[in-house]
């Protein structure tokens, strides 16, 4: 399994507005739906900051890999631009 932390760091009062954008093209359930997938959910931290943690689950590395290709995969970049000032995004493997 490899789980993806990404963490995006918004524009200031962007964060609810990036979801909604990405919610309203149907990102997160094409994510879900993938063949693999095993989690793919959104947190907002309880302080209030211009941060958002997605937590990504994929079955296998073969898996993952087709997430990158995928066109909704894509359009997440595009929609970054516009909302998002950074992004990281830490591995694990087991």
């Amino acid at each position: 399994m490899i789980v993806l932390n990404v963490t995006y760091k918004c524009k200031p009062g962007m964060g609810e507005k990036f979801l909604k954008a990405i919610d309203a093209e149907g990102i997160g359930a094409a994510c879900r739906a993938e063949d693999g997938n095993i989690k793919y959910d959104y947190y907002f931290p309880a302080d209030g900051s211009d941060e958002i943690l997605l937590v990504e689950k994929w079955r296998d590395a073969e898996a993952l890999a087709v997430h990158g290709t995928q066109p909704h995969f894509a359009r997440i970049g595009e929609i970054k631009g516009q909302f998002i000032d950074d992004t990281t995004v830490e591995k694990f493997e087991n």
